[in-house]
């Protein structure tokens, strides 16, 4: 009897897409429908915030299908590199102190997605 391959990179990397996409998609909700918690603030579409939201919402929904996900995990990471050095770098050196570790991880994330690909059970790889 044969052994079946199992491919368990793009299985992880799948996983890995999928919860970015779900965490991120969180940030999204609360932004524009203040859930699961409360808005941080009235969002004004004419600011950078205000448009974090849509643009984590629309985001991560693409990265939990796996649709386009390359050019939508560039697009993410430049996206959280700005957030970091606008909103969190003026604060501190350290991102533990200026409370910039998550912009700093999900840039580095989406950074590795955009270069890695979608994995498995992606819309991506039914496109090709």
């Amino acid at each position: 009897m044969a052994k079946a391959n199992i491919d368990w990179y793009g299985i992880a990397l799948g996983a890995m897409r999928i919860a970015s996409g779900l965490l991120l998609v969180q940030h999204g909700t609360q932004k524009i429908f203040g859930f699961p918690a409360p808005k941080p603030a009235p969002i004004d579409l004419n600011t950078l915030i205000g448009w974090s939201g849509p643009i984590e919402l629309a985001g991560g929904i693409l990265l939990i299908l796996g649709l386009f996900t390359r050019p939508v995990a560039f697009i993410l990471s430049g996206f959280m590199a700005a957030a970091y050095f606008i909103a969190h770098a003026p604060k501190g050196l350290y991102p533990l102190l200026n409370g910039g570790e998550l912009a700093a991880l999900y840039c580095f994330t989406f950074l590795f997605l955009s270069v890695a690909g979608a994995g498995s059970f992606a819309l991506d790889n039914r496109r090709r």
